[in-house]
């Protein structure tokens, strides 16, 4: 009787410790189970803290934590447009504890632009979901006297090599941007780069350049202080941010567009499993209120792509930089 009672405690409390051992390998407290992730993830960004990119991947990363129960650690390696940071991903193991945001023009311009980048995006890089796009603004310090795209090619044509304009480096979006205005509205305005979005407002906002172009984020504020003029979104739509400013499309222009859009990508060869689980939390970030309020306060209209859309888009988005690399001269050599 004894030996068959200690015998019942022994399978008992082997039970009891099964369970226990079980459960442990389930992820943190995240909103719902899964096999990945089990370990703290690390999320590299290629720019500086403080930027776009920057805190759009925070806004991500937070939502991560919530969702899938374990940390998700930003890593920022600036540097070469982002290309740093992606030549670093490219090397990692695909097991989805390396993960980055990939940018339009780190994935499909860099290649045109610098002239070795230590990736091949199409290769190297399988993308989960395209999380969203800012659309670039054309905007002028208040002493130019245009209100509108019309008013601002007039003022050009009439006044040919007096306007410059600032982007935040060149091959970005907002250079590319600039470029083609020039040709569609067959205008001649020079290019200034900078080091950052920052820069170029600055330069705007003391007059030393009266033209720049550059996301929404960090204009919203400006424009509504009258410190700057907004002329229109470079967008396929109007921005959440600016929802009453018009865009290119509008005004005449019904293929120009000049948008930034940011993917969550990870070195090629990512599992089923780590995809699955990193797309349903994308999606399921992307439909929390403070989320997309958190992204609309930053300029982006939220996408939502499928990790099939995301690389048809890629795909097709590659030539099309490269088009616009000649278009705006840039040598990769130099």
């Amino acid at each position: 009787m004894l030996l068959t009672r200690a015998a019942a405690l022994l399978a008992g409390a082997a039970a009891s410790m099964a369970m226990l051992m079980a459960t442990a390998t389930v992820p943190g407290t995240g909103a719902f189970a899964q096999a990945y992730p089990i370990k703290p993830v690390t999320f590299v960004i290629g720019f500086a803290p403080g930027g776009p990119s920057d805190v759009l991947s925070r806004i991500m990363c937070k939502k991560y934590e919530e969702l899938l129960g374990q940390p998700f650690v930003i890593e920022n390696k600036a540097g070469a447009g982002g290309g740093i940071a992606a030549a670093y991903v490219a090397r990692q193991p695909n097991d989805g504890y390396t993960l980055m945001l990939g940018a339009r023009s780190v994935l499909a311009g860099n290649q045109f632009v610098y002239k070795q980048i230590n990736y091949v995006p199409e290769k190297d890089f399988d993308l989960v979901s395209i999380v969203g796009a800012q659309p670039n603004i054309l905007y002028v310090h208040p002493s130019l006297p245009v209100n509108n795209l019309k008013e601002f090619i007039a003022y050009a044509k009439a006044n040919p090599g007096k306007l410059s304009y600032g982007s935040g480096g060149v091959g970005t979006a907002s250079h590319f941007g600039g470029e083609q205005l020039n040709r569609d509205a067959g205008i001649k305005v020079l290019h200034v780069p900078h080091r950052g979005t920052g820069q170029v407002i600055q330069a705007v906002l003391g007059n030393h350049i009266p033209v720049g172009i550059n996301p929404p984020a960090p204009l919203v504020p400006l424009i509504q202080g009258g410190q700057i003029r907004a002329i229109a979104s470079a967008g396929l739509k109007r921005s959440a941010a600016l929802p009453d400013l018009p865009t290119f499309h509008e005004s005449g222009f019904p293929n120009f567009e000049a948008i930034d859009w940011h993917s969550i990508a990870g070195p090629t060869g990512l599992s089923k499993t780590v995809v699955d689980t990193l797309h349903k939390a994308t999606i399921e970030a992307l439909k929390d209120a403070k989320v997309k309020k958190q992204l609309t306060e930053l300029g982006v209209d939220v996408w939502g792509t499928t990790p099939e859309e995301s690389r048809k888009i890629l795909l097709a988005e590659i030539p099309k930089q490269e088009a616009l690399a000649k278009l705006a001269g840039v040598n990769r050599d130099q």
